[in-house]
């Protein structure tokens, strides 16, 4: 699968999109097969052609010619190393070389492509390709790219991203030579809403359209659904409100995958009925960096029929909770759900959930209380609270200061060192440092006082406890 513009951040419920499975990485002045030997493929290297400065009105025909000819991308055997096309009769005085090396996946993003050139010598050359990546050209009427795209007979994927095609117009008899396309990539292309509809229609066996950064806040229902798409791509746009979203369902209805990552989407407003009708096959969603700030919202997902995997990070209603509640709320609201945000749900994580879930609980008004924890008190019970373990070391002590006939109740540091507490004691005892041997005497202990010798030795190393004694013996001469 070729790939240039499709590599979007947001790309996928897996932050991957379904198209990423790359043969070649390429542009108009270089391309990497992804097989061969190391020898090849230094040959390849150093026989890619420099891209030429001015690209500016050059044809598809042209590029071709330029990048696939022997010269520039000598034939190589092997699976996937494309073939060798002779043009056929009737092509006098083309300007196209005598023969090309055209592999069955083209990259030519970033050429400077404006217009087709010669469809009979597109025909002749392009028979045999089955993926095209047109993105980062200049491309800007359709018809001529309805010239490029009917000339080649067997192509499914198309990538036509980030060429300047806003404010242009599809005629219809244009769109129908995109029937064949299976796989289409429309990022940053700024098309109008009217012309993807334009476009669904005409092509009967569309699985999979990318939409990305084209802007669109709202999107109008069409009258004919295109019941083959299975995985919509819209990510980075501007739609708000879930009534835009479920015209989706009705012009999608075998949807399986929805990507609709950093959308400001505020809330799902559909009760059940309507979101099982309108997305009775949807089993992956992302919902990323939406405006999404309500538990409702996040329990409507349980609504959809068959959904299993889910993307919600970077959502405001999650922000308050630390990494781990967020996960555990998440799982204990969503039970039908096996991924979440990218992991696998195992049984063990959601009984931990559920049971966090029922204790997040505890404490909350009834009429606040959500759906889910009722089915949950039905399933496990009433829980009572965790004890509240405080592993944190102590950092002071309260003890009692004896020295000869004098006791004095003093409160110690915990982390400073024997010496330290005996610079500490000199005001107390009316002793030097030199001249005072110190114990400790654990009350509970049945083994004696301990002697505190070592100076260097920080005082929570002897385990000083709130009522202890610390007996200070002045040394004899």
């Amino acid at each position: 699968m070729i790939i240039s513009d499709i590599n979007h951040t947001h790309s996928g419920v897996s932050d991957r999109s379904p198209v990423q499975k790359q043969h070649q990485t390429a542009d108009c002045g270089h391309i990497k097969p992804d097989t061969g030997s190391a020898e090849e493929e230094a040959a390849v290297q150093e026989s890619v052609m420099e891209p030429p400065e001015d690209r500016e009105g050059r044809s598809f025909v042209e590029v071709i010619n330029e990048k696939y000819s022997p010269e520039n991308f000598p034939y190589r055997r092997g699976p996937g190393m494309g073939v060798v096309v002779v043009p056929t009769a009737g092509l006098q005085g083309s300007p196209m070389k005598d023969r090309l090396n055209l592999p069955s996946v083209l990259v030519l993003n970033g050429c400077g492509i404006s217009k087709a050139g010669d469809q009979a010598e597109i025909a002749a050359f392009c028979a045999h390709v089955i993926e095209l990546d047109l993105s980062h050209n200049n491309l800007q009427d359709w018809q001529e790219i309805s010239k490029i795209v009917s000339s080649i007979p067997n192509l499914e994927f198309l990538n036509l991203s980030s060429n300047p095609l806003a404010g242009t117009t599809l005629e219809p008899q244009c769109a129908e030579a995109f029937s064949r396309v299976r796989r289409l990539v429309l990022n940053n292309t700024q098309i109008s809403w009217d012309t993807v509809m334009l476009l669904t229609q005409n092509i009967p066996e569309l699985e999979e359209l990318f939409l990305c950064l084209n802007e669109y806040s709202s999107v109008s229902a069409s009258s004919v659904a295109c019941p083959t798409l299975r995985l919509l791509h819209i990510t980075d746009n501007s739609l708000h409100d879930w009534a835009e979203v479920g015209k989706f369902g009705s012009m999608f209805p075998s949807l399986d995958t929805l990507i609709m990552a950093n959308n400001n989407l505020a809330s799902i407003q559909d009760n059940k009925d309507i979101l099982a009708r309108l997305f009775p096959n949807l089993r992956r969603i992302n919902l990323n960096n939406s405006g999404l700030n309500r538990w409702e919202d996040i329990e409507k997902l349980n609504f959809f029929p068959k959904l299993e995997e889910v993307r919600l990070q970077g959502i405001p209603l999650l922000q308050p909770y630390t990494k781990a509640e967020r996960r555990n709320l998440m799982i204990a609201q969503l039970p039908s759900v096996s991924h979440l945000n990218g992991s696998v749900v195992t049984d063990s994580e959601r009984e931990d959930a559920e049971r966090f879930f029922i204790r997040h609980y505890l404490d909350c008004p009834e009429k606040e209380l959500p759906f889910r924890y009722h089915s949950l008190i039905t399933k496990y019970g009433k829980l009572e609270p965790l004890a509240e373990i405080d592993l944190r070391p102590r950092c002071r002590a309260q003890v009692e200061v004896h020295c000869e006939e004098k006791v004095e109740q003093l409160c110690i540091r915990l982390d400073q060192t024997v010496a330290e507490l005996k610079k500490q004691l000199k005001t107390v005892v009316q002793l030097s440092t030199n001249s005072m041997r110190l114990y400790y005497i654990d009350k509970d202990s049945a083994f004696g006082p301990e002697e505190l010798k070592y100076n260097n030795r920080a005082l929570h190393s002897y385990s000083i406890q709130d009522g202890g004694e610390i007996l200070v013996v002045p040394k004899t001469k």
